[in-house]
């Protein structure tokens, strides 16, 4: 009921968010990104996933989903100019709180961090995925009357190619691997679109790992993965074909064919320190695959086409 208390006032709040920023401020162009720096320096109970979660909402109104995953114990608000505690009287505390983090400038004192803050995990790697998307600053140049680099300028009169089907076996194409500084791929995890159009398939991958890139692939070590596990550094396999409706001569054809790139990307997820799971729809196709392996790490998924 408190947080309901202070809706009026963060819709004026929200209007107040687009007033003219100081010339001296440098303003990131995409908002998504903008709340995401400013959250990153705030304490988070939830390693930051409400954030993540509500990023691309004027910044008000993510304060106003997310202020109850704030570390309180870690952060004070002070309504030093006195514009809190007339606006939002009757919502006590809260009230207070939400108004002075949903300001458009925190003026200073406003908020004070106490201690360290240990920068919230989901917030950061979201930030880390979006510079491993846009490594050139000159790329993200706005439409009015910014110079846009020679790469993006290349891209853009190149014609877009367009696959004669959008058959499970066509491959969206893979954007340049970011390398290190042996030259060797980057063991930075890079989202990239679900290879094919197969719904089931994609679907399994998002949600029963959970996928910590739901609609995305990740290239971990110039190798595509169907997800990395939210939280921990797990990259899965997913297997959904009808595995169980083949015959004999079939299955044995597959199951040799799968382990080779199964072999392929476990050994890419360990030189770069992931664990790696297969998830497979059956019994009879992880009892398959382990006759040729036991060392394989085969879940069950229960997945169904």
């Amino acid at each position: 009921m408190r947080l309901r208390a202070c809706a009026a006032l963060l819709l004026l709040l929200s209007a107040c968010a687009t007033s003219a920023p100081s010339p001296r401020e440098s303003v990131p162009r995409n908002p998504k990104i903008a709340n995401l720096q400013r959250a990153v320096k705030l304490p988070w109970a939830d390693g930051g996933w409400c954030v993540v979660h509500e990023a691309s909402k004027p910044w008000p109104v993510l304060v106003e989903r997310c202020y109850q995953a704030l570390d309180h114990d870690q952060i004070e608000f002070h309504d030093t100019t006195g514009r809190c505690a007339v606006a939002s009287a009757g919502a006590a505390a809260v009230g207070v709180g939400l108004c002075v983090l949903a300001a458009p400038e925190i003026v200073a004192g406003a908020v004070i961090v106490l201690g360290v803050v240990v920068v919230a995990v989901a917030i950061q790697e979201a930030l880390d995925a979006y510079e491993l998307r846009h490594p050139y600053p000159e790329e993200a140049g706005s439409s009015r009357g910014t110079k846009v680099s020679s790469r993006e300028g290349d891209a853009q009169r190149k014609p877009k190619l367009k696959p004669e089907s959008a058959g499970q076996d066509w491959q969206p194409p893979v954007p340049p691997v970011p390398v290190n500084r042996t030259g060797r791929a980057s063991c930075e995890p890079v989202p990239v679109p679900h290879a094919g159009k197969d719904d089931p398939h994609n679907e399994c991958a998002d949600k029963f790992p959970p996928n910590r890139y739901p609609g995305m692939d990740v290239l971990v070590g110039g190798v595509r993965f169907d997800a990395l596990q939210a939280g921990v550094r797990v990259l899965w396999e997913i297997k959904t074909h009808r595995f169980d409706s083949y015959n004999a001569f079939v299955r044995k054809q597959e199951i040799e064919k799968e382990f080779n790139q199964l072999n392929k990307e476990r050994k890419a997820a360990a030189a770069c320190g992931y664990a790696f799971v297969v998830g497979v729809s059956s019994e009879k196709h992880k009892e398959a695959l382990f006759q040729l392996d036991r060392t394989l790490n085969v879940v069950v998924t229960g997945c169904e086409r």
